[in-house]
Parts: C-alpha cells; sequence; structure tokens
C-alpha cells in the first residue's frame, strides 16, 4: 500500500536538560544550611517547526534552562516542590508557546557533623556529613493552568525481625516455597503521593512539613499489627497516609521483597532457632500498588513518565 499521501503529525513530545545537579550553601549567618538537588526540566508546547522544519525559533536552549535552575537556586530552594513550580512558572510565562512541562527533583539530605570537642554538640555550623536513609523526589506537572505535584522518597530500607507470615497460597506442582507464620519482612520502600490540584492551587500545603509527616507514617504503618502478606502491610501504610492528609489524593509504592532465608547450619552441629539468615539480593519478589480516595479517576497524566510503578 502507497504511504506518500499519508500526513505524519507530531505527537507527545518534551524536552530539556536532565540532572541538572545544584548544591545551595546558605551564608546568611555563621552556621551555614545547605541545600543538594539533581533537577529536571522538559518543556512543552508549540514545537512542530522545530520537528518538521528545522526552525529552532521556539527552541528554548536545554543549558538555559540549565543556567535557569542554578539562577532560580541563588535566592535559595525551601523544598523541591516550591523549587519546581517556581521553575514552572517561570518557563511558562517567560515564554509564550511553552503551555506545559515536567519538572523533576531529587533531594540528598545532610546532617551537621557532631563536634563535642569544640563545643558543638548540636551540630558543626559548616561541616556535614551525607545522610544514608532515603533519597527525597518530586515531581511538577503543568499543562496550561493546571498544576499537579507528586511528592515521594526512595531508597527507605526497612525490616521487621517478627510478626510476619506467608500462608494460604495456591500450590502447583512448581511450587516449592514452605508456608511460614514467623519470617523477616524486610523492604526498599519507593513511595510517591499526589496533592490534589486544589491543594496546589490555593498554596495550603507546607511541602517540608508534609514529607516529614508521611515519611513517619509510612515507617510507623510498616511497624504496626501482623503482616500477612507485603501487601497487605502496604495497605496499612497508605491508610494512615491518607487518613491523616485530606489534601493527598492517593500514594504509590513500589517494593521489592528482600528475602532472608534461614541457613542450614546442622553441618557444623549447630542449630538455627531462627537467628542467622542469608540476605539474598536476587531474584525478588516486586510488590507495586496504588491507593487512592475512591472519589477521584483511577488515571492522571501526572504519572506519565515516573518509571517503577503500576
Amino acid at each position: 500500500m502507497s504511504t506518500e499521501n499519508t500526513k505524519i503529525v507530531l505527537g507527545k513530545n518534551q524536552y530539556g536538560k536532565a540532572e541538572v545537579r545544584v548544591v545551595k550553601i546558605t551564608r546568611d549567618t555563621d552556621r551555614h544550611e545547605i541545600e543538594d538537588l539533581s533537577v529536571t526540566s522538559q518543556l512543552r508546547g508549540d514545537f512542530d517547526a522545530a520537528h518538521f522544519d528545522g526552525d529552532n525559533g521556539h527552541v528554548v536552549p536545554t543549558d538555559t534552562q540549565k543556567n535557569t535552575v542554578y539562577g532560580f537556586a541563588r535566592e535559595g530552594v525551601g523544598s523541591p516542590e516550591q523549587f519546581l513550580l517556581r521553575l514552572a512558572n517561570h518557563f511558562t510565562s517567560e515564554f509564550g508557546w511553552v503551555t506545559g512541562g515536567r519538572w523533576e527533583a531529587e533531594q540528598y539530605a545532610w546532617e551537621r557533623i557532631s563536634a563535642p570537642g569544640q563545643g558543638k554538640a548540636e551540630g558543626h555550623d559548616h561541616s556535614f556529613v551525607r545522610k544514608g536513609q532515603e533519597v527525597r523526589n518530586a515531581v511538577v506537572v503543568k499543562d496550561g493552568d493546571a498544576v499537579q505535584v507528586i511528592s515521594g522518597l526512595n531508597d527507605l530500607t526497612v525490616l521487621k525481625s517478627t510478626q510476619s507470615g506467608f500462608v494460604g497460597y495456591p500450590k502447583d506442582r512448581f511450587t516449592t516455597l514452605a508456608e511460614t507464620t514467623e519470617r523477616i519482612l524486610a523492604t526498599d520502600v519507593s513511595a510517591r503521593w499526589r496533592y490534589s490540584p486544589e491543594a496546589v492551587a490555593n498554596g495550603s500545603v507546607d511541602f517540608n512539613k508534609s514529607y516529614d509527616d508521611v515519611k513517619a507514617l509510612l515507617l510507623e504503618g510498616f511497624t504496626e499489627g501482623y503482616s500477612y502478606a507485603l501487601q497487605q502491610t502496604l495497605f496499612q501504610m497508605a491508610q494512615k497516609v491518607l487518613d491523616a492528609h485530606a489534601e493527598i489524593e492517593e500514594i504509590r509504592f513500589s517494593t521489592p521483597n528482600k528475602h532472608h532465608f534461614l541457613v542450614d547450619l546442622t553441618p557444623f552441629g549447630l542449630d538455627n532457632p531462627n537467628e542467622v539468615f542469608y540476605a539474598a539480593d536476587r531474584p525478588y519478589g516486586l510488590i507495586e500498588a496504588n491507593f487512592q480516595r475512591e472519589s477521584i479517576s483511577a488515571d492522571n497524566d501526572a504519572w506519565d513518565g515516573i518509571t517503577g510503578f503500576c
């Protein structure tokens, strides 16, 4: 079949500068503050001429986007969400053909080094050590006047040494896993939660306070009660967040099941009363789930481009 008269149109597209690493030191006093982010900026809008005609009249250089990140950092970050909102508002107001975009950030946390010998038991004024618990992240998606904000974290490693089991599952000729009512449950939590557009629009969300509280609720939910499966534990964690934060509409998880297998010590003449384990890194179970308020739509395009979540 001839395709000579087939009209080709431009579908979804975006472009920008990825992973701009920016470190901001605030030196207003002798006690310095540090903010450390990796920022990605991607613009959406009228870029047909660039694709079809090689006309770059509407192509804001990715280098300009990088420099804008640095320029805005001069005024401080505050929270990654607010920083991304500032970038979104800037690009969509500065360039009339930019109708929206997607801005993403990872934030790396630092804490002050304790120096009691220097009289700095509360932490040194200008010396820091990287915190190792988790990486905070944020995404802002702007389409015209509609703005969506998704916050989250990844690599939050948690473990409970008891009060977990796995029984009652279907079995066939390939099943070798033995049922157990006593096991280690461990995972690396990746979680993302989306705020209601109304809460974002009216500026009622303190993103730093919300992040700290959601993280605390996730950890608390992980500890509570007996876990019959990681899926059920994720529901308990989600329920605590959604019950406490009316401004959050949904929360999504991607969690590898970090298996711990009991080591057979009988060849060495030793018993093993559920104390010595082999921590396997692969293969692993991968559990993903989305918990949302019944009143919202199941699909939201703000999640486009966020990998690792169903």
